[in-house]
């Protein structure tokens, strides 16, 4: 296969010479038992609709839904309507509220797991009394558990913005769990992901928020499925999941150190909600496999080879990982382009997009790994980079 043309961060080409192999991670096999997996899935943009920045995003419903059967054929669970959708990035709660429905039914039809974010972004802009944003949150878990889908209750920025301190987040969560008809998974999303997500649980010292956090966990143990907690300190996250109620799991979202976190150690282990698992989906499910016979080691040698891809796409600014994820799955060939709601596919350099297809490559990440590198050279002709 000839070489693929590669722009440098630091200047330069690269000549890069795909892999032959394709992948070998088929759909189906046994089902994950030692862990509980979820892939928090992105949406698929309508590339031929009229839209500009601040339209409201148009969805290609048939890809977005195929790339979610994609997900659960591997059997991986879909965490939807996340940050990963683009939501509060380029998909309004309109958006999401039909992604909901729509990924609900569909893992009706083909019995798959699915969890769905629950927020408060049908507020507008500005600022919000207690009981606005407490009426908004029971909106959409209304929905949510309408559908029959599990609810991930979200950090809100109108939350945020409105609380005066720890005592605002405990009274507005404990509402919301005594509401909850079933037990709810807690996402504590740190501002790396979200800059307006700074002093969540009422403190900017991490310490101080996380006794926020497991006061709210420790007085609704029932409601509580598990947490998701996307803080990438792995440190921490072991300390916080060691402290956790008996029953209540731990999802790991640090996708900087998720073969560690999910492996465990001598005292426990995280289950995963991970973003980085939408393009990973089928390896990472065969490595749980790997896993549900013992065998930590071959676990590791499985997953640890993706980390640095998935540093990579998310490394700062963090929340425009998103445009990498939507790279690989075009790569792929879970959808036929690379555009994304808002226009979110600007949001990457190029040679930050080629890095990306490179070392995705570099672990056998395609399954056709001539069109990945077809797709490739012609991402980098359209941008001045002959080949």
């Amino acid at each position: 296969m000839s070489t693929v043309l590669l722009p440098l961060a630091g200047g330069g080409i690269h000549a890069h010479t795909p892999r032959t192999e394709t992948s070998s991670y088929v759909p189906g096999g046994s089902p994950l038992v030692s862990r509980t997996v979820f892939s928090a899935a992105h949406v698929v943009a309508d590339p031929r609709a009229d839209t500009s920045p601040d339209s409201p995003a148009a969805v290609d419903w048939d890809a977005t839904l195929a790339f979610r059967r994609h997900l659960w054929s591997h059997g991986l669970g879909v965490a939807e309507a996340m940050d990963t959708a683009q939501r509060g990035m380029g998909l309004d709660w309109a958006g999401a509220a039909e992604l909901i429905r729509r990924s609900a039914a569909e893992a009706k039809s083909v019995d798959g797991a699915i969890a769905c974010g629950v927020g408060t972004d049908q507020l507008p802009p500005g600022a919000h009394d207690l009981a606005t944003v407490t009426a908004a949150y029971e909106q959409q878990l209304a929905l949510v558990e309408s559908t029959g889908a599990q609810a991930v209750l979200m950090a809100s920025r109108a939350l945020a913005a409105a609380a005066r301190g720890s005592e605002d987040y405990l009274a507005t969560y404990g509402h919301l769990l005594r509401q909850a008809t079933e037990p709810v998974i807690l996402h504590w999303l740190g501002p790396m992901f979200d800059p307006a997500l700074e002093g969540y649980w009422g403190s900017t010292d991490l310490d101080a928020a996380t006794e926020t956090f497991l006061q709210v966990i420790a007085a609704h143990p029932e409601k509580v499925d598990g947490i998701k907690v996307s803080l990438l300190d792995a440190r921490r996250e072991i300390d916080l999941r060691r402290r956790l109620p008996e029953g209540v799991r731990c999802y790991t979202g640090d996708d900087f150190h998720y073969p560690e976190l999910i492996a465990g150690d001598e005292h426990g282990f995280s289950h995963a909600l991970l973003g980085i698992f939408d393009p990973l989906g089928p390896l990472a499910a065969e490595a749980v496999r790997v896993l549900d016979t013992g065998d930590r080691d071959g676990f590791r040698k499985l997953l640890d080879p993706t980390v640095e891809l998935s540093r990579h796409l998310f490394r700062a600014p963090t929340r425009f990982y998103k445009t990498g994820v939507v790279l690989l799955a075009w790569l792929a060939g879970h959808q036929s382009h690379f555009t994304m709601v808002g226009g979110l596919q600007s949001a990457r350099s190029l040679p930050h997009l080629a890095h990306a297809y490179r070392l995705a490559d570099g672990v056998g990440l395609f399954p056709d790994p001539a069109l990945a590198a077809s797709r490739m050279r012609s991402l980098l002709t359209v941008h001045g980079v002959p080949q």
